[in-house]
């Protein structure tokens, strides 16, 4: 039966769906602030693990089946709806109460049920009372989890059956009213929401599901998402949907979303700025971490007159190796192109075996006449032959450039250069050469027998992307999934820059280390998303972003507001500290093309800084997995600086020679991601050298802070493998007054943290907190 109740009065926060006398079994405050809990089954649906939280053994738990979230975003009102199902493995009913982290602010809109038995209740908790409730779930249950919602509202539903062996659903709506902040260019706004989960890495077995829209008055600029990767659709310059893939759903982390607000006017690009104060070096320096986040909105119809036109040359490999299948496919790829551009845009076709031939003598205007000229000519090519890459690179960058268009390369391979010239450090040097117009050169690399490192640079040198193409996948789709991206041109050649406010004195950049170095060209319907650090006086700085938007030079500024910087954007810091890293490593990688780089001094000054970083931020890649603790607990094999230096250094610069196979697109394809990262990758997943997933489940990345796992105990990085600090200054037992004391500590700080759930893991936790090493025991059975 399924009992709903829509249209309440908010300021009521209660629900009366029944009349009916509560049962025994429930959570009940007593006289004095005591808690006595009977339910047999708590249910947090955001929490990890899965299961309910009981407070006495419970085998056969009732267990969290799916979450599917609904967001609806209008300005800066945004209506959430959870329906959650759980379901009893036991061959009896089971009954159960449910406790909904919403956030601070949040009103009840309905509350639904669907299963048998009595009508359930909903209350809007307040927070002492809330936090009585969780505190002695946590005391009794010797679970943590709750911890890590302590600075969150609290829905709870009363006492509902859940048949045996059956399934029960709860749908909860409610409403919240966020605030926009304004800091952003040419007037426009940022909307930022926060759907509340566990950080927490351990397998739930809770399928999620997350979607939404975001639909305003004024033009949306990106829709963003720090947290979780997203797909999203433009279904009008004021509404777009969004949607975390059902890959991604189960990532662990509290959902954090973003809309950027246009102003209204196409000469304004929405865009805003994000600063965390750097806390290694006092938030009173002035200095820290930006991200600047910017969308390209739908243009309309006069403003696409503007764009410029694009030249399009594909660069085919024809050589033996492709043919098939695979030849197919690059020959659908290239129609599929051709036929994508618009009549009056330009085209060539360049195909390369042994030798390097060319549909016509240079570019040509797309007609209908063209086309099918173009069909003709790759219909009648056929596979065969070696790989003259060097010879097929400079036809396609030396041949002049359709005046007043933007010149596009599409480079298509499945091989090594096996024809003409093959050293890789020629053909990429003599690529940039020969590239005085600028070209775009995006290449697609097809399976596992090719130089990866000479693709991923000759797209990176040219404001373009490199693509993998890996075995399975259709060619043609990868194509065209990107040539699809590149419509519309609205800003090229865009570079950042940073500028005091007021004179720093001493010559002081505003802003450095700004990732990427070379921004890309932005097109219809783009995100960017640019990281950096920060230094500047109370005065501030300004951003300066210029290039030629839409035909015309132009420059917009953007502020960096040193008061404006919190911790709650601990994100931006572990975003750069990710591209920093893969930066770094990618150095290490094009630097093997001269052989071993072990011994290179350069390379050990990269390596250090990438140690650094990864104890830091708690950020793990293929060549420093070493720093976490296996599965089996084996103790890790470096814990002095030095000997984690050699090690990565071994890893990193031995695996830099690889040129071709597994073992080298599967570094392009890590370093990539790397480089361009715009959201979490909380558990470290990367692939190995045999193209397989990896997740490291014993670093814990809490909002700026990271953990380490030794030997079950919980580390903070600043204390981990620091024998001389393995004393503590204060031990605090699980449960205590002092222990939801520092919960509340670690939440509530003025910059606004949220580190509170450095204490949600089981186990003891090893904390640094405010000076002082500090020893949280774990809960023990009594």
């Amino acid at each position: 039966m399924r009992r709903t109740l829509a249209s309440l009065a908010l300021a009521a926060c209660i629900i009366p769906l029944s009349i009916a006398a509560q049962p025994a079994t429930t959570i009940t405050i007593q006289p004095g602030g005591t808690v006595d809990i009977r339910v047999p089954n708590i249910i947090v649906p955001q929490a990890p693990r899965g299961r309910a939280i009981t407070i006495r053994p419970n085998p056969q738990a009732v267990e969290i089946a799916t979450v599917e979230a609904a967001i609806d975003l209008r300005e800066s009102v945004a209506t959430t709806t959870l329906r959650i199902t759980v379901k009893n493995p036991a061959s009896t009913q089971q009954e159960a109460e449910m406790l909904v982290p919403v956030p601070h602010g949040a009103a009840i809109r309905s509350f639904g049920f669907d299963g048998p038995g009595q009508e359930p209740t909903a209350k809007l908790l307040p927070r002492d009372e809330a936090r009585r409730i969780y505190e002695e779930i946590v005391r009794r249950s010797l679970d943590p989890a709750l911890l890590e919602f302590v600075n969150c509202s609290f829905v709870r539903s009363s006492v509902f059956p859940v048949p045996a062996n059956g399934e029960s659903t709860i749908t909860l709506t409610y409403e919240n009213v966020l605030s926009a902040d304004a800091a952003t260019s040419g007037g426009g706004s940022r909307i930022d929401l926060v759907l509340p989960r566990s950080g927490s890495l351990e397998a739930s077995g809770t399928k999620w599901t997350i979607k939404g829209r975001a639909v305003s008055e004024r033009v949306i600029g990106t829709v963003y998402s720090p947290s979780h990767p997203l797909n999203t659709t433009r279904v009008s310059d004021k509404e777009h949907t969004f949607e975390v893939p059902a890959a991604a759903g189960g990532n662990p982390g509290a959902f954090r979303i973003s809309i950027l607000l246009g102003a209204g006017s196409n000469d304004q690009l929405p865009a805003s700025v994000l600063l965390y104060p750097d806390m290694d070096t006092g938030a009173a320096a002035g200095s820290g971490y930006f991200m600047l986040l910017g969308g390209v909105p739908g243009l309309p119809v006069e403003a696409q007159k503007r764009t410029p036109r694009r030249e399009v040359t594909l660069v085919i490999d024809r050589s033996g190796s492709m043919r098939g299948e695979k030849w197919e496919q690059a020959r659908g790829a290239a129609v599929a192109v051709i036929e994508g551009l618009n009549n009056g845009e330009a085209f060539s076709i360049i195909d390369y075996s042994d030798t390097v031939q060319r549909f016509g003598s240079g570019p040509v205007i797309k007609d209908a006449s063209t086309l099918a000229d173009a069909r003709a000519y790759l219909n009648g090519l056929r596979a065969e032959g070696g790989t003259n890459i060097h010879e097929a690179l400079q036809q396609a960058l030396k041949q002049p450039v359709t005046p007043g268009f933007l010149p596009l390369v599409v480079f298509l391979t499945d091989g090594m250069p096996t024809v003409g010239i093959t050293d890789e450090a020629r053909i990429r040097d003599d690529s940039a050469a020969a590239n005085t117009a600028n070209r775009r050169v995006f290449t697609f690399g097809v399976g596992y027998d090719l130089n990866a490192p000479l693709l991923d640079r000759l797209a990176e040198a040219t404001r373009a992307a490199a693509i993998n193409v890996l075995p399975g996948e259709n060619i043609e789709n990868s194509v065209s999934r990107v040539f699809r991206r590149l419509a519309g041109p609205v800003m090229n050649e865009p570079v950042l820059a940073g500028r005091h406010t007021a004179d720093p004195g001493p010559r002081m950049p505003a802003v450095h280390d700004v990732l990427p170095a070379r921004l890309p060209d932005l097109f219809e319907g783009d995100q960017l998303v640019v990281l950096g650090r920060y230094t500047t006086t109370p005065d501030g700085a300004r951003l300066r972003l210029e290039g030629e938007y839409l035909g015309q030079r132009k420059t917009f500024e953007f502020s960096i507001d040193p008061a404006r910087a919190t911790t709650a954007n601990a994100f931006v810091p572990r975003l750069w500290a990710s591209r920093k890293i893969a930066f770094l490593l990618d150095e290490v990688r094009q630097a093997g093309v001269s052989g071993d780089v072990r011994t290179d001094p350069r390379t050990k000054e990269l390596i250090d800084a990438v140690v650094k970083l990864s104890m830091r931020w708690g950020i793990l890649t293929e060549y420093t997995s070493f720093l976490a603790e296996d599965p089996s607990g084996t103790p890790v094999a470096a814990t002095t600086h030095e000997e984690r230096l050699g090690l990565a250094m071994d890893l990193a610069g031995g695996r830099a020679m690889e040129r071709t196979g597994t073992g080298a697109v599967n570094q392009s394809v890590n370093l990539k991601a790397g480089q361009m990262q715009a959201c979490a990758n909380a558990d470290n997943t990367y692939w190995n050298a045999n193209m397989q997933q990896v997740r490291v489940l014993s670093v814990m990345q809490v909002a700026d802070q990271t953990l380490f796992c030794r030997g079950g105990k919980w580390i903070d990085s600043n204390l981990v493998d620091k024998p001389e600090m393995e004393k503590p200054d204060k031990t605090i037992e699980f449960g205590s007054a002092e222990h939801f004391a520092l919960a509340c500590r670690l939440a509530e700080t003025d910059s606004g943290a949220g580190r509170q759930a450095l204490l949600a893991q089981r186990g003891d936790v090893y904390l640094l907190v405010d000076g002082q090493r500090v020893l949280v025991r774990g809960a023990t059975e009594n």
